[in-house]
């Protein structure tokens, strides 16, 4: 596939030099970057554009042009290129363009000219415009293929680990084409062992693990350098957010992710009560802007890779990933947040990812388009999920154990669920089974207040009954509450010293400081937090500048 093209347009000879001067600079690596010196060219140059069957993802046009404005030549342009993003050029500010651009083109920005020096001016502008395009636009397909079947567990997990780290794939389903069949018989001698995963260069990997994948498909998932002033455990809300403030403020930063960046809020299918979004975002979206937020500023950050133990080794911090390697640090963040809590009833573990997921699992929202899914639980995620699956299943069944959603769940979301027609909430009811010959067929369900049982035929059952915090590899470390959750600062149980038993330095913990000194907690995993992705942005940047005071007495 070519690379996708950035179209200037300018009648200037000049600036259209110095446009193409800029973007060629910053942009020739990931892109294309063709120039015109009118409107009608330009618009030529986006007609022969389309008949090649090449993605346009920037116009940057200047307004004020003879024979075709560059308003009028977006209008037009838009038709052939209707997902790329629309800026207009002016040498001054012309109000009357902005409006008329914004109400016939549907401008995304608006520039002055001249945009000196262009790392101000221009490039943050554009590579936000460019993100959020490459982000949302189906490319042409370009190589990686996944080779499966519906019921496979290994497949789901496959797709899903891709999905959530933004590789494109495509899906090649063996249930539903012999040629698929076929192929996975010529790689592997036998159909049943799925997934297969085939790549451009003519590899392939089988069942391969989430690290395998990782490497393959070039994320970073070995530590750079032996020593860092500052690790952090866990790339969701917390951990993403205490990265972007360490990081920009001068620290050695390493992230270290075992799944995919966002945690639990990146399977978010729709955000819509955080500051600064009106309309919403998805929990993808946000995990994808903090990742380049991160990295922008110089944070290193691991992929597919496992904190298995958390050792003190005075006054360092060392960290054992799972491939056996370590990495130290003048102190750490515990930010890996926590899993849905799993559903105890007969048939789960065997219908788990045949029909029972854990979670949103958007990857598998088209396999259910036109179905009956259930949705199990009360809370906000849970509301989040059965909102989304409702844009693609005939019926929502909400099953809700306690006699209302008023007692976990935001008004907004209450509200947006009332109003979908095909989304229906039954309380007081929890599953005692569910049941499936090779994939779920249905669930049966009691009646919490007069123990009546009966069953439900459904295609799919998404659980989100609850959280629990991931910290089995510090639970010999540092302080945990009765749930498992992280104890720090002032809720931690103090000795006889008012200090926590072995404490050695001579002041009380910090605010976000556990139980040992330097290793901290932040977020969902830390005992008495808000548990909204706000709550964990806020305590992960905060909990940084308690990583100064703590790092300024090392």
């Amino acid at each position: 596939m070519s690379k996708p093209v950035i179209l200037s347009v300018d009648d200037d000879h000049e600036v259209l030099g110095a446009i193409e001067r800029d973007l060629r600079r910053h942009y020739r690596g990931e892109y294309r970057i063709l120039k015109a010196s009118s409107g009608r060219a330009g618009l030529q140059a986006a007609v022969e554009l389309k008949q090649r069957g090449t993605p346009v993802a920037l116009f940057l046009v200047d307004e004020r042009m003879p024979g075709m404005s560059g308003t009028e030549m977006l209008q037009e342009a838009r038709k052939l290129h209707p997902d790329a993003r629309r800026v207009l050029l002016t040498a001054y500010a012309d109000t009357e363009a902005a409006i008329r651009g914004i109400n016939d083109v549907g401008l995304d920005h608006y520039l002055l000219k001249p945009w000196d020096p262009p790392d101000l001016r221009l490039y943050p502008v554009l590579d936000d415009l460019l993100s959020d395009w490459s982000a949302n636009v189906r490319l042409p397909y370009d190589g990686l293929r996944v080779a499966g079947g519906t019921w496979s567990p290994q497949s789901y997990a496959v797709k899903e680990f891709l999905s959530r780290n933004g590789v494109p794939y495509r899906w090649l389903d063996v249930d539903g084409d012999e040629s698929v069949r076929e192929l996975v018989t010529s790689v592997t001698g036998d159909p049943t062992l799925l997934p297969v995963v085939l790549f451009a260069d003519g590899s392939t990997l089988v069942r391969p693990t989430h690290q395998e994948l990782a490497e393959k498909v070039g994320m970073r998932t070995v530590a750079s350098r032996p020593f860092y002033d500052l690790v952090i455990v866990g790339g969701g809300p917390a951990g993403l957010a205490a990265a972007v403030y360490a990081a920009s403020e001068g620290l050695a930063t390493l992230m270290v992710e075992q799944e995919a960046p966002g945690g639990q809020a990146g399977t978010s299918s729709q955000i819509e009560n955080y500051l600064g979004f009106p309309a919403g975002v998805s929990g993808a979206d946000l995990a994808r802007r903090a990742t380049a937020q991160a990295k922008r500023f110089g944070a290193e950050l691991l992929s597919a890779q496992e904190v298995t133990a958390i050792r003190r080794d005075d006054p360092y911090r060392v960290v054992r990933l799972g491939n056996g390697t370590e990495v130290s640090s003048y102190a750490v963040i515990l930010a890996q947040g926590v899993s849905v809590r799993t559903l105890q009833v007969p048939g789960v573990e065997t219908l788990t990812g045949r029909g029972v997921f854990y979670g949103a699992a958007m990857t598998e929202a088209a396999t259910y388009r036109g179905r009956h899914v259930c949705v199990m639980g009360g809370a906000n995620s849970a509301g989040q999920g059965a909102l989304f699956f409702s844009r693609y299943a005939s019926r929502v069944t909400m099953l809700v154990r306690a006699d209302s959603l008023h007692k976990s769940m935001s008004r907004y979301l209450i509200d947006r669920i009332e109003a979908a027609s095909n989304i229906e909430v039954q309380t007081g009811l929890e599953v005692v089974e569910v049941y499936g010959a090779g994939h779920l067929e249905g669930v049966s369900v009691r009646d919490v207040s007069t123990g009546d049982v009966r069953s439900i035929q459904l295609a799919a059952l998404f659980i989100f009954i609850g959280s629990a915090p991931h910290t089995a590899t510090v639970a010999d470390l540092v302080e945990l509450d009765e749930k498992g959750y992280v104890l720090t600062g002032p809720d931690l149980p103090s000795a006889a010293s008012g200090r926590p038993a072995g404490w050695l330095p001579d002041r009380d913990p910090y605010l976000f400081e556990t139980s040992v000194p330097g290793i901290f907690a932040a977020g969902d995993v830390r005992a008495g937090s808000g548990k909204r992705v706000a709550a964990a942005v806020g305590e992960g940047s905060g909990c940084v500048s308690v990583v100064h005071r703590y790092l300024a007495t090392v």
